[in-house]
């Protein structure tokens, strides 16, 4: 009898233990508390913060400016944007011929001085 309570609080302790630590991974397999997102484009998991194109919002709505960050696929032929307008879903531009104007819905994606970018809700920049 003591056994079958040891080993039953020893399942459920470990239970409750994976629900606490990792327990929000998505379909993905992504922990958003640890601040994964999962990327179409590298179909990983990866921080969004930590990308190296990062773009800062034109126009804040309120005190804090948001923050929106880039990756593209190998053959520059896709754009994958993380912004937050989008409840938590990146969006795919692709790339528009040979130039350098990535679009989807309204969304464009085009270079911006030197080695920037800027991205354009129905003609208006929003990020860059």
């Amino acid at each position: 009898m003591k056994k079958t309570i040891l080993l039953s609080t020893i399942f459920m302790g470990s239970f409750i233990f994976a629900q606490t630590v990792g327990g929000d991974r998505d379909a993905h397999g992504c922990i958003g508390s640890a601040g994964y997102t999962y990327s179409q484009i590298k179909k990983d998991c990866v921080r969004v913060f930590e990308q190296k194109i990062k773009l800062t919002e034109v126009a804040p709505k309120g005190s804090s400016t948001s923050m929106a960050a880039v990756i593209f696929s190998k053959d520059l032929k896709k754009a994958e944007v993380f912004v937050p307008d989008t409840d938590g879903e990146s969006l795919i531009l692709t790339r528009a011929g040979k130039g350098k104007i990535w679009k989807k819905d309204g969304y464009i994606l085009v270079p911006f001085k030197k080695d920037g970018y800027q991205l354009k809700k129905d003609n208006v920049v929003i990020y860059q």
